[in-house]
């Protein structure tokens, strides 16, 4: 079903059990926990970590999607749990995003007023809805969407999303309030606000930054902004940092939450349907992108069908509790990343904590200072643009590098979603235009060897007097279909011998459309009134099955299609020894 890295796994018995038992799906993270203790004190170290750092961060979140500051915290509890039980991803952290609070938020604030008893059974129901949207995309095995994501979109996606969020992160480490959701405008407005900046806050800023990236330097792995978040609540309550002008997240309430389905009316649920719609298209895509995008950089493989399933039993434990809709997060999972988590472990050990704060210290949490929160997400924001592979892509492939950095450039100045569609967008149009202009060349003798080689497609080129190897490295499709009419023509037009005939190394050829069977059928219809045999090399079985009900194998006539192209060659070169000598047809 997937595979893990090969650093988490002790001995290939073990592997195996752990991939029979991931199959199951609910007991999957749960293999071998005790067996590696290291392991397990790496991520419990990680889960605190991620828990310091993202706690006060979903409580963020809870407020652009208008719901109470408690519900944030129940966004890392039981959808956390529920996706590390689910899920195949290592790594992916499934909890509040802004991109999903943004989109309901703004649809539901017409419905019902915010924060309202109506607006959070509305809030809860898009969730559930989520849930059932996912379920369908599950079954109907949706994941391969992801595929569509290349490496080169995933390293552009995951540098665009480091560049938005550390200048939306600048505001909280200068002391300022956001005024815009748009990246170009929040860096505007953030180099025009220069002169209101809190000096303390920015002072504090610059030195929390500057003790994580000397641990991120010095000390990879170690808990290091553990350390400064819980350094920082204790010099803010010892200090009262609050009264010197430094923003605190301020007080808030505590508890569990209760289970239940939320109550809205059959014209309301009508309304969401499309709100819900929206909500999924984002979250399968972000997720995904992330997931892959983390996979890509340890060396290790996601199941995207099971990402789903674990996506949607997140959202499902969300509706049910109260919440609001969770997504996979690119900052949440790099925190993860970054802290030294290995496996989901780290993720439940950060749903232990928030458990835990929930019941006891939700008072404590009110000193903390804003701007170390904002510190501790800009570095690891900063982290996620990956120059060294950025640089990579430029020195291999140009073109590839430039769409990576048309993917960044759209994630900064539209959106995380809009970034991710376009980027796909490109991806495919990358790859049709590889199609629709396929290399395509003549195979010739090498006069050292004598063994045939490719060169490009010439007038004049032929393999042998009277006789033309060619080969078309691509499926044949509406859109290029007519290179290889005319490659045929010039092939002919150019020819120092006249051709008699021509073989068709059909090795690349897997499938072939309607419109490209009918031009194929045309070409043939031509070459044989100016008596030029044509024979199809390399056919494999299920291209052969193609061209039998294109109707191409019948216009080759029998005889002329063979599964080697050695068979096809020599009898060509029959062919053009027995007809050398007679003067060629004209049409």
């Amino acid at each position: 079903m997937f595979c893990k890295a090969g650093k988490s796994r002790s001995n290939p018995e073990q592997a195996s059990r752990e991939r029979r038992v991931g199959q199951g799906g609910c007991v999957r993270t749960l293999t071998g926990w005790w067996q590696k203790p290291f392991s397990v004190g790496k991520n419990v170290w990680a889960g605190m970590s991620l828990a310091s750092m993202n706690i006060p961060q979903v409580l963020g979140y809870a407020r652009i999607a208008g719901m109470p500051p408690v519900t944030g915290l129940y966004t890392v509890l039981f959808p956390l749990v529920a996706f590390a039980l689910f899920g195949s991803s290592r790594h992916l952290v499934v909890a509040a995003d802004s991109a999903t609070a943004a989109i309901f938020s703004s649809a539901l604030s017409e419905m019902e007023p915010v924060g309202s008893a109506a607006y959070i059974h509305l809030v809860s129901a898009v969730a559930l809805l989520n849930a059932g949207f996912l379920l369908v995309a599950r079954l109907c095995r949706l994941g391969f969407l992801a595929d569509f994501l290349s490496r080169t979109v995933l390293v552009g996606f995951l540098a665009g999303v480091g560049v938005q969020v550390s200048i939306s992160m600048l505001y909280d480490m200068a002391g300022l309030d956001v005024s815009s959701h748009n990246t170009v405008v929040q860096f505007v407005g953030f180099v025009r606000a220069g002169a209101h900046m809190h000096p303390l806050s920015v002072g504090i800023s610059c030195m929390a930054c500057a003790i994580l990236l000397y641990g991120a330097r010095f000390f990879p792995g170690r808990p290091v902004a553990l350390g400064v978040v819980l350094g920082a609540l204790g010099l803010s309550w010892l200090l009262g940092l609050a009264q010197y002008g430094v923003t605190v997240l301020g007080p808030m309430q505590g508890g569990l939450p209760h289970f239940a389905v939320p109550v809205v009316s059959w014209q309301q649920l009508l309304a969401l349907l499309p709100v819900s719609a929206s909500c999924v298209f984002v979250i399968i895509a972000q997720s995904a992108a992330t997931s892959h995008a983390f996979a890509y950089r340890l060396h290790e493989t996601v199941n995207a069908n099971a990402d789903i399933m674990g996506l949607c039993a997140a959202n499902a434990a969300a509706g049910l509790s109260g919440t609001f809709t969770v997504n996979g997060s690119p900052t949440q999972t790099a925190m993860a990343v970054q802290a030294g988590g290995t496996s989901q472990r780290a993720q439940l050990v950060f749903a232990a904590v928030t458990l835990c704060v929930l019941l006891f210290f939700t008072g404590p949490l009110q000193y903390l200072p804003r701007c170390i929160l904002g510190s501790v997400v800009f570095c690891v924001a900063v982290g996620m643009i990956d120059t060294a592979a950025l640089n990579h892509i430029r020195q291999e492939s140009p073109g590839e590098f430039r769409l990576a950095l048309v993917t960044m450039a759209t994630v900064v100045s539209i959106g995380v979603e809009q970034g991710i569609f376009i980027a796909i967008a490109l991806s495919l149009f990358r790859h049709v235009r590889h199609s629709y202009r396929p290399h395509t060349m003549v195979l010739k003798p090498d006069p050292a060897t004598q063994m045939l080689e490719a060169v490009p497609v010439r007038a004049g080129e032929q393999t042998a007097p009277g006789l033309v190897v060619y080969r078309f490295c691509a499926d044949l499709f509406y859109a290029n279909c007519s290179l290889f009419a005319e490659d045929i023509e010039l092939l002919l037009a150019g020819a120092p011998t006249p051709v008699r005939c021509i073989v068709v190394d059909c090795s690349a050829i897997t499938d072939i459309d309607y419109s490209a069977a009918s031009v194929v059928r045309d070409v043939l219809l031509r070459l044989h009134t100016r008596g030029v045999r044509v024979i199809f090399g390399r056919v494999a079985s299920y291209a052969l099955v193609d061209m039998e009900r294109h109707h191409i194998v019948s216009a080759l006539g029998e005889g002329n299609v063979y599964a080697q192209l050695h068979q096809a060659m020599a009898s060509a070169e029959q062919t053009v020894a027995q007809q050398l000598h007679r003067p060629q047809a004209r049409p």
